[in-house]
């Protein structure tokens, strides 16, 4: 059976929910982070690196996120959640599908870890570590940011989801930056669309059900 290797607290929520959507049946085997956030060594037995989501089905493990959707898509999916090819939809969902990870979440992440290495940091250092990555954050992290919740404010002006006006598994791919910038980013000032988009996703009763399956899940609340 397609087995789901799940972090609790991290992006392999979404593979549950994109399984959810599909009604595809499958199973969960829990993980959760260490103290120090890290997933737990054991992950290491599914893949070398020990990160989540890993998926496991027919023989295969195949890890990263975008991966797995595009794997799920194509080995589950029967043509539903993608766009027909060679139309403008598919290509916007190409896009988003590859943006989430290679272009939004490594400011996130970025932004998560100069917020958490000064309250990390020794004591007598902790000053300067601050300093550091307050001014990181000044001059690099947060105007990119900014930057980009302006991209998704202006193309969800155009239509309700972000591979045009059909839900799609690019906005579960998309949905994780989003409850990420609206935990830590500031997404809630000045960026309706967006938000809606949140309450839209949060909404689904397969979102629902995923969150039921996933375990305590904070992220962007």
């Amino acid at each position: 059976m397609l087995t789901v290797h799940h972090l609790n607290n991290s992006r392999s929520q979404r593979v549950l929910w994109l399984l959810e959507e599909l009604g595809v049946s499958y199973q969960v085997v829990h993980y959760q982070r260490q103290s120090d956030l890290r997933a737990p060594a054991e992950l290491r037995a599914i893949h070398p690196l020990g990160k989540s989501p890993v998926l496991t089905d027919a023989g295969n493990t195949i890890a990263e996120s975008g991966a797995i959707v595009e794997y799920i898509i194509d080995s589950h999916g029967d043509g539903r959640l993608i766009p027909p090819s060679k139309t403008p939809e598919r290509l916007r969902y190409t896009y988003w599908l590859h943006y989430a990870e290679g272009s939004a979440m490594p400011l996130l992440l970025l932004k998560l870890l100069f917020g958490l290495m000064p309250k990390r940091a020794p004591a007598l250092l902790r000053p300067v570590v601050r300093k550091v990555c307050n001014q990181a954050l000044t001059a690099l992290v947060n105007p990119q940011l900014r930057q980009h919740m302006a991209f998704w404010e202006q193309e969800l002006s155009k239509s309700q989801w972000f591979a045009g006006d059909e839900f799609t598994a690019a906005d579960i791919q998309m949905s994780f930056p989003l409850e990420a910038a609206a935990a830590r980013a500031g997404l809630e000032q000045g960026h309706p669309n967006a938000m809606a988009y949140l309450d839209r996703i949060h909404a689904r009763p397969a979102y629902r059900r995923a969150l039921e399956k996933g375990g305590p899940y904070t992220v962007g609340r």
